[in-house]
């Protein structure tokens, strides 16, 4: 029923036609009426000529001063959003002529799906009439917001207007970033093999080797051995904490994949994904991410907020593929440092993928897994299997289930809501408000 009424919205959308006639009885009676006055003159044929004549022509420039005089403006407040954000768009449409739209109707093309803001209303003459929609925007992906039709008439039903306006804007809706407390990735490389971390705030207790003593060294960091031997002060070089990069793998082979919408395992990995990159990005680590969808994701590990804007946007854009997480595992292995910390997403209950961990594991990758469970989704088969083989090779693992994400705590949304913070006496403070961010029209 709603594709239906999505192909009947899109066919009235692609009109061109901004006046027709819809009673096409009222002209043809007015020339029976001339003909009949032509070939048998009376009175009352005359009189009717007029009244059908100056209605016929009235409704005319009534609808003519629409067409002419109605314009319609469509804003929104942000150009992207995540899953469980508030769209927010301003709608005003202007009346700048003698006429009144006794009634107006506002037909949307939009392909945010579930996303309806179609409304009738009317506008008085020389008027400005706006109003404001509100929507949950409820899954990931790029959209457009329009085009726009407007159609109205006269009061009479006798021409109906038709105004299309054609200006659209795209619209990013990132997936959900969910808080993960009870998963902790396994750390890559050891002191000492790993590369320094930029910026880092602690250093280790491990000294490296040291060195001569230069202006604005603490003194805590002199090493009074050496500087007893030489003779003069010599401060210790500190190894930086081990930070090996995050490969972040996603499996979206559509043969493993159990339930449909936003309840299918693929899109709790992406969560999942989405979640892990911009923990590690704000650990400053360096994050990368491989998945095989309709296209080969493949983004090296970088740091920064760029790589984190990066990651969301592949991820809002995913879908499902056809490469098994075996073949994904082979093919990444060789990009994979002895240092990283790989993390897998995968809702596969078939343990032969496990092995194809082995050759990574001796040239120092560690492994982190997270299993989607199939039978919480809805699906066949059980983990046991394969979380017996992880154990086996002392892999790291955790079991997710389709409760873990689906909780009120997991249900975030930023762009157009208030975000506050709760200060040392519990008073919670606005930090922005929504209204703060200026109109972007659509073009």
């Amino acid at each position: 029923m709603t594709e239906q009424r999505a192909d009947k919205r899109d066919e009235e959308l692609e009109q061109e036609l901004k006046l027709r006639v819809n009673a096409w009885l009222v002209p043809i009676l007015i020339g029976v009426v001339i003909a009949t006055q032509l070939l048998a003159p009376y009175r009352g044929w005359r009189i009717l000529i007029v009244g059908l004549g100056g209605a016929f022509l009235l409704s005319w420039l009534w609808s003519r001063s629409l067409v002419h005089n109605l314009d319609l403006t469509r804003q929104m407040r942000f150009g992207w959003a995540q899953v469980g954000d508030r769209l927010v768009e301003r709608f005003t449409i202007r009346n700048g002529g003698w006429a009144p739209a006794v009634w107006a109707e506002v037909l949307d093309g939009s392909t945010m799906p579930d996303y309806e803001v179609s409304r009738g209303t009317g506008v008085s003459s020389y008027d400005v009439l706006r109003w404001h929609t509100e929507a949950v925007c409820l899954r990931r992906g790029l959209f457009n917001l329009g085009p726009t039709q407007l159609r109205t008439g006269d009061p009479f039903g006798i021409f109906s207007v038709a105004i299309r306006f054609p200006a659209t804007m795209p619209l990013l809706v990132l997936p959900p970033i969910v808080p993960l407390p009870n998963i902790e990735v396994a750390p890559g490389g050891r002191s000492g093999e790993a590369r320094p971390r930029a910026n880092l705030m602690d250093r280790t207790v491990s000294a490296a080797s040291v060195r001569e003593y230069a202006a604005g060294d603490s003194l805590h960091w002199v090493h009074w051995r050496t500087t007893a031997r030489q003779g003069d002060l010599f401060v210790r070089l500190f190894e930086s904490t081990p930070a090996g990069d995050w490969w972040i793998l996603l499996d979206m082979d559509d043969g493993v994949q159990v339930g449909q919408g936003g309840d299918a395992t693929d899109e709790h990995g992406v969560i999942l994904a989405a979640s892990l990159a911009d923990r590690g990005i704000r650990l400053r680590r360096a994050v990368g991410m491989v998945a095989q969808g309709d296209e080969l994701v493949w983004m090296r590990p970088q740091e920064g907020e760029g790589q984190r804007w990066e990651i969301l946007r592949s991820l809002a854009l995913m879908s499902r593929g056809e490469r098994p997480l075996a073949e994904m595992l082979t093919r990444v292995g060789p990009s994979i440092g002895k240092n990283a910390s790989l993390v897998i997403i995968t809702p596969s209950a078939d343990r032969a993928w496990v092995e194809t961990l082995v050759p990574l594991i001796r040239q120092g990758a560690v492994p982190t897994v997270l299993l989607l469970d199939p039978p919480s989704f809805g699906g066949p088969g059980t983990m046991a299997a394969v979380r017996s083989a992880l154990e086996s090779l002392g892999i790291v693992h955790y079991q997710i289930s389709k409760d873990m994400l689906n909780n009120k705590e997991s249900r975030p949304g930023r762009g157009g809501q208030w975000e506050w913070r709760v200060t040392g006496t519990g008073t919670a403070v606005p930090v922005s408000r929504s209204s703060e961010v200026s109109w972007r029209t659509l073009q």
